[in-house]
């Protein structure tokens, strides 16, 4: 497994709509098992491909507790086909947007279709802590930050503060 560079904000490629994975394969793969070598090091506990430049519709995600064992899971064309009407409120950060954690609120129960890592079709009725991280991730496949869920002041604070960071380090 090789560890990857996450890209921050403000970043471009954070905004753009990944594009669906055509077959699962070994280097679909070996592009799972980075994610998550680079998720554990980071450390996180969810990783979409695009916050690794590659845009492919694939995240990976641990929600297992610090004592227990891990627990990694791998989505490939992830698609929520149902939502719950009721809503949870969980304080979200994001590894591309280091050191900024809020509150927003999701629904908090969904259920998921998906390709695992060998390419079967899957389905899962998630809630709670895992709810929260698939919605997250997903959004991330389709150009959405979590800070698009909060107000436009702490939004744009958050975007400029990131904007300032890219120009004294040189980064996009």
């Amino acid at each position: 497994m090789t560890k990857r560079t996450i890209i921050t904000l403000p970043d471009p490629v954070l905004r753009q709509v990944c594009a669906p994975v055509a077959a699962v394969g070994d280097d679909i793969r070996q592009l799972a098992d980075d994610m998550l070598d680079t998720m554990y090091d980071a450390p996180g506990i969810g990783l979409a491909a695009s916050q690794i430049g590659v845009l492919q519709r694939i995240f990976v995600l641990d929600v297992a507790k610090e004592d227990q064992p891990k627990a990694p899971m791998v989505f490939i064309n992830p698609e929520i086909v149902w939502s719950s009407p009721e809503l949870s409120v969980y304080q979200e950060g994001c590894l591309s947007i280091p050191e900024y954690y809020d509150d927003v609120e999701r629904p908090a129960s969904v259920r998921v279709t998906f390709q695992n890592r060998e390419g079967a079709q899957q389905e899962i009725l998630a809630d709670g802590l895992l709810a929260t991280c698939i919605q997250h991730e997903l959004d991330h496949l389709n150009g959405k930050l979590f800070i698009d869920y909060l107000s436009k002041l702490k939004r744009d604070r958050v975007v400029k503060k990131f904007q300032k960071q890219a120009r004294i380090t040189g980064k996009p």
